[in-house]
């Protein structure tokens, strides 16, 4: 094993036995960032979120991540600006191929555009891009592209109907302590 990959295996241990459960959003962001996030300014990241592979996770500005979240960055997440992940919001970019005699693994990044919002429960699965100011409903199952500014929920996710906003918000919020 490489230098490298033990400082990934490092920084992944550190950051979700530990890190994570700080009640601080300065050491959590810090940690991530030292171990190779690149996240803007302005955005929040609750405790007990979970990440793989931090160095393959990219978070625009002014986001607010909830409690509890799950990052599976094996594939490579993006989030756009003001985004917004509920609590216990899973991003899975990995899965295994069904038909593989070994359990072969397969990883596909999963894209999030600026001013989406993905509710509590929520699951979206890799290689989903969900749209700008795109809306996914509690407890949904996302396997589908969102297109910009549908509302999808339901397990799968289907669209039930179409924002209308200017988008003009910011999405940061940070609550101190959490």
């Amino acid at each position: 094993m490489s230098l490298a990959q033990k400082w990934d295996q490092l920084g992944v241990a550190a950051y979700n036995i530990v890190l994570t459960f700080i009640p601080s959003h300065t050491v959590r962001l810090g940690a991530l960032r030292l171990w190779g996030a690149k996240i803007g300014s302005g955005t929040s990241i609750s405790r007990g979120t979970t990440v793989f592979d931090i160095d393959k996770l990219v978070i625009g500005r002014d986001c607010s991540i909830g409690f509890r979240c799950l990052f599976d960055a094996r594939g490579g997440i993006t989030l756009g600006d003001n985004v917004v992940l509920a609590s216990d919001t899973q991003l899975i970019t990995g899965s295994h191929v069904i038909d593989s005699d070994d359990f072969a693994a397969e990883f596909k990044p999963i894209t999030i555009d600026s001013f989406a919002w993905v509710a509590s429960r929520s699951t979206v699965v890799s290689g989903v891009t969900i749209g700008r100011g795109g809306v996914v409903g509690a407890c949904s199952l996302v396997r589908e592209d969102v297109p910009p500014m549908a509302v999808v929920a339901g397990v799968p996710a289907r669209q039930r109907g179409e924002r209308a906003s200017a988008l003009t918000y910011s999405a940061a919020f940070r609550r101190l302590f959490y």
